[in-house]
């Protein structure tokens, strides 16, 4: 899965219509630049590939009174809502996705209905039920011989990890079961990532 695709999408789609450089400042306050491939170079690219593609529509504005080129504008296409969708559920369901893939969805996570949303995370956690049991009974070694060695411990690191994941999976549901955040078709939300007056600290 394309994580710069899911991260450029969903940040136009939470504009209408965004410039590249706004991309690139809701991505950077989120933190995108440290636990993902999202540097500046990399969101322009994946925007004009997007737009090649037919997943935006790329709208050019006249240049800023400063001067320079024209600004050119995104906004999501009809197939571009449908591969930002498809992208998000697929980040919030799949038990085996780089923690970069997860993080974009959860980011995400109120762009879709709440039954919606839970759903897809109580098939993540039976994913990593399956995963757990399959590697406590078909790799995990059931007693410590020595030809195992340090190898056993990744074994303890694969249960170790789904366990954490699980809880944490858990207790989001419960959050978003409890009314938690402002989903999808539950009224309006703020589109800013910034609060009014505040200036992007990684800008």
């Amino acid at each position: 899965m394309s994580v710069m695709r899911l991260l450029v999408l969903g940040a136009v789609r939470q504009h209408g219509r965004a410039h590249g450089y706004q991309v690139r400042n809701d991505l950077e306050f989120w933190g995108a630049h440290q636990w993902s491939s999202a540097k500046p170079g990399s969101i322009y690219h994946a925007l004009k590939q997007a737009a090649k593609e037919g997943l935006l529509l790329a709208h050019e504005i006249a240049p800023s009174t400063a001067g320079g080129p024209p600004r050119t504008e995104y906004e999501l296409t009809a197939a571009g809502e449908e591969a930002y969708l498809e992208l998000l559920r697929e980040s919030l369901r799949a038990h085996d996705q780089r923690i970069d893939v997860l993080t974009s969805g959860v980011g995400f996570i109120v762009d879709l209905p709440r039954e919606e949303a839970v759903a897809l995370l109580k098939e993540r956690v039976a994913a990593l039920d399956s995963w757990r049991a399959e590697v406590l009974k078909d790799w995990t070694p059931q007693a410590s011989p020595a030809e195992w060695g340090h190898i056993g411990e990744i074994m303890r690191l694969w249960v170790h990890n789904a366990e954490c994941s699980i809880e944490w999976t858990r207790g989001l549901i419960q959050r978003l079961e409890d009314g938690a955040y402002v989903m999808a078709g539950e009224g309006e939300r703020s589109v800013e990532v910034l609060p009014e007056g505040v200036e992007n600290p990684f800008a």
